[in-house]
């Protein structure tokens, strides 16, 4: 039987972890000398490393740096299409403002999810936005009722600003009376709203026409968050 302490087994032991320990300086070198180009992940698995490489993301470019939006808000919105095109906006670097009735107030998403409005109707002058966005839910039927929403919707419309409305959102587009002769889709239960309007619907995930954004369900969120991106986009060109 071998004795764990012969010297040649040892000697060997000690020649394989040299071996190691030169290996892992070697590439911990190599890291060092690109850490200047790449950002690196780095994972130590049983005291071997893996490296993978991708470029340094402040290289990423934001497409809506120095753009702002308004994110209307009120009682019952639909989580999801309320906070996804916001995130959405912000990913491509726009700033975002939540405005409702009363600042500060924590308005309740119809799944429980809350939004803080950051400015009240009074304090917002839309000639300093480049875009609206109108969620769903329940929350159209309360926003519909304020004047200074209504204004809001006109003047970008006026403006040929990008307009994001989603499901129930088109309730605040036809208050504001900004539809007739406008392609949307919206949630097919306001469909006779949308068309009594003057707006010509249709069942589509997504809808552009002009500076008009529509979607009809969270299903569409993904379709419907790049459009009104692009249309920002678009309309500074």
């Amino acid at each position: 039987m071998l004795d764990v302490f012969d010297p040649p087994l040892v000697n060997s032991f000690q020649l394989l972890k040299n071996a190691r320990d030169s290996n892992e300086r070697k590439v911990r070198d190599r890291v060092r000398r690109y850490e200047n180009y790449h950002q690196f992940d780095t994972i130590k698995v049983s005291k071997v490393l893996f490296v993978k490489s991708s470029p340094r993301q402040g290289e990423t470019i934001l497409r809506l740096t120095g753009k702002k939006v308004i994110a209307l808000v009120d009682d019952e919105f639909e989580d999801l299409e309320l906070w996804y095109p916001i995130y959405r906006v912000r990913e491509e670097g726009a700033e975002v403002h939540l405005v409702g009735l009363t600042k500060g107030k924590k308005y309740i998403g119809k799944y429980g999810v809350p939004a803080e409005a950051e400015f009240t109707f009074e304090e917002i002058d839309t000639s300093e936005y480049d875009g609206i966005l109108v969620p769903g839910g329940w929350a159209p039927d309360k926003l519909r009722r304020y004047d200074k929403v209504l204004q809001f919707v006109r003047d970008m419309h006026e403006a040929k600003k990008p307009i994001g409305q989603i499901c129930h959102a088109g309730w605040v587009l036809i208050s504001a009376g900004i539809l007739k002769g406008v392609t949307v889709t919206s949630t097919p239960g306001i469909r006779d709203d949308m068309t009594n309007a003057g707006a010509i619907w249709k069942d589509e995930p997504v809808v552009v026409d002009g500076h008009i954004i529509s979607a009809r369900r969270p299903p569409d969120l993904p379709p419907y968050g790049k459009a009104f991106v692009d249309a920002l986009i678009a309309a500074s060109k």
